[in-house]
């Protein structure tokens, strides 16, 4: 004989508003589920998001800078003077340690082993123009040291305008943050530059206009970029690759054109 008998419970028919109170109900498993796929994709969005643009220079950009062949004829043999180094390449370091990994917003972190002269001008500044990517006027400290605040003109490297190569740091992140108005980022799109795009600089109160010729990625530790060449005006752009990275260094190069 049962002790117990389960009968079904008649339909609620009670007006909206007057149904029991209880507990709320239980998520069905398929919509837990679904929640969970929606926050896992959400995450791998993010991820693209922020790897693409190292996965895509590294893949796609990097390779195309290997073996890139000047379209300005060298005037002197490079043995001569392409692979001059200014007098700060054998200067002694008296870089400070950091122990908890270099500060990459102090431009003297850079080159630790060749640090940059502090240079006495009448001139300590001058304004940096690029057209393609947005930079208007952007300030030029001469011997600098903080990349937040300004670029940064390699203390002991040739000066605009005048025989030798102008070398300049700027700080970059990850491209989806340019600003070409904030410092921490006025350098991001430096590797959309193609040869024969314009940069402008305004040094004691004359414009010069530079082409650049040459893009070359260099490892961290590498000197060359602060080579001088004496036959004729040149810049060299400097910032850090993979974008949001500091494993490796894209130099751009130009060279003074005349009006």
């Amino acid at each position: 004989m049962a002790l117990h008998r389960y009968v079904k419970a008649p339909p609620n028919t009670r007006p909206p508003g007057q149904e029991i109170a209880g507990p709320p109900p239980v998520p069905s498993f398929r919509r837990r589920t679904a929640i969970s796929y929606l926050f896992i994709l959400a995450g791998l969005v993010i991820l693209s998001w922020a790897l693409w643009p190292i996965v895509s220079f590294t893949i796609f950009t990097a390779p195309t800078y290997v073996g890139v062949i000047s379209p300005v004829p060298d005037r002197v043999s490079d043995t001569n003077v392409g692979s001059v180094l200014s007098p700060i390449v054998s200067a002694a370091s008296t870089t400070e340690v950091v122990t908890d990994g270099p500060d990459y917003t102090n431009a003297n972190v850079w080159f630790p082993t060749s640090p940059q002269k502090k240079v006495v001008s009448a001139v300590t500044a001058y304004t940096l123009s690029i057209p393609k990517l947005g930079i208007n006027d952007a300030l030029v400290i001469i011997s600098g040291d903080d990349l937040n605040k300004s670029l940064i003109h390699y203390g002991g490297t040739g000066l605009p305008g005048q025989y030798g190569t102008a070398v300049i740091f700027g700080h970059s992140v990850l491209p989806q943050f340019y600003n070409p108005t904030n410092y921490k980022t006025i350098f991001s799109t430096l590797p959309t530059m193609k040869i024969g795009d314009e940069i402008f600089i305004r040094y004691d109160g004359v414009e010069y206009r530079y082409v650049v010729y040459e893009m070359t990625v260099t490892e961290a530790n590498d000197l060359s970029p602060l080579a001088q060449r004496f036959d004729d005006s040149y810049v060299t752009l400097i910032t850090c690759v993979p974008p949001g990275t500091y494993w490796k260094r894209l130099n751009v190069r130009a060279r003074l054109e005349r009006i």
